[in-house]
């Protein structure tokens, strides 16, 4: 695997498509483009799993193996992001659900009105010294860090992976509804934790700064 790391920047004028057609007629090496264009954001994803540097790095290792091992099967139902995507989130998992003590559970989030949670709002940043501050932009990330695992890792495809909620679907396999609850309660309790550590007013734009 470590042929296929750091051994370049991908042309930006190649597709995800061009890449893997060129790897799977033999030009092996080109696999470290799509390392190098997918690996940033999946390492994010893992982190926000895994919650350890090392074990990251591990799975996410491991990740890249099984997806170039199942390029030869890749049917593009899906884009290839979603598809690798998806491997690394059952890597993590499986990773994290290997740790004594330590399970990544699937709650039951759907109720009968399911449907009817507000899907994140969306609402234009204000500006405003106090929360554009370093240590502010500290405090989003520390409070990020500390949401549970089970929502954390869907607010991450969310808003690092910029997914869409069908995309997410794909990548976790969980239903739709849970998705939304998942994103609805990440969001809530981003927004109280910024409202007591920045205050109401900054804390509350710095959510909707977020979810925009």
């Amino acid at each position: 695997m470590d042929e296929f790391l750091f051994k370049g920047r991908t042309l930006l004028s190649e597709t995800d498509y061009d890449i893997i057609q060129k790897v799977l007629s033999g030009d092996k090496g080109s696999f470290a483009h799509l390392v190098d264009r997918h690996g940033e954001k999946a390492m994010t994803l893992a982190m926000r799993i895994l919650k350890n540097k090392q074990d990251a790095e591990e799975a996410l290792q491991d990740a890249f193996i099984r997806a170039y091992n199942a390029l030869p099967r890749f049917e593009w139902k899906a884009s290839f992001s979603t598809w690798f995507y998806r491997i690394v989130y059952n890597v993590c998992v499986s990773a994290l659900e290997r740790r004594p003590g330590e399970v990544f559970v699937s709650v039951d989030e759907e109720s009968s009105d399911g449907e009817k949670l507000r899907e994140v709002e969306s609402g234009a940043p204000l500006p405003d010294a106090a929360y554009e501050s370093a240590e502010a932009q500290k405090i989003v990330h520390e409070e990020i860090e500390r949401l549970p695992d089970v929502y954390g890792a869907t607010f991450a495809l969310f808003v690092v992976q910029e997914m869409s909620y069908e995309e997410i679907v794909e990548v976790t396999g969980l239903p739709l509804g849970t998705i939304k609850a998942r994103l609805f309660r990440a969001r809530t309790m981003l927004k109280d934790a910024l409202v007591r550590r920045l205050g109401e007013g900054a804390g509350v734009r710095k959510s909707k700064e977020i979810a925009a």
